[in-house]
């Protein structure tokens, strides 16, 4: 998902997902998320890993998804529409036994 959020709106936009119950991560299929900030512009970036696309199709059906999506945002908290992407990996490469940082909070 690339999510525009308006300008001012970014410390609730944060605080949100910060806050939220996670409650995908106990569905069958769900590899990990991340939550990624714009270092220029305005658009965050939700990136969500799934085992396969049946795994996550079910997420999209399930109670879960509903739970994540309810109660959102007033509209003026964007800057503009969300924009689903899909994509598959088709290659892949980490340096050896290195982990993603840690995710660094707003100054």
């Amino acid at each position: 998902n690339r999510i525009p959020v308006a300008k001012g709106w970014e410390e609730a936009f944060e605080r949100r997902w910060l806050n939220r119950k996670w409650s995908l991560v106990t569905l069958p299929g769900f590899l990990g998320t991340e939550v990624l900030r714009p270092m220029k512009g305005d658009v965050y970036v939700v990136q969500t890993h799934w085992r396969s696309m049946k795994d996550f199709e079910r997420w999209t059906k399930s109670a879960a998804f509903g739970e994540a999506h309810a109660d959102p945002p007033p509209r003026e908290a964007f800057a503009g529409p969300n924009a689903l992407e899909i994509h598959e990996v088709f290659a892949s490469k980490r340096a050896a036994g290195r982990r993603h940082p840690r995710a660094k909070s707003r100054p």
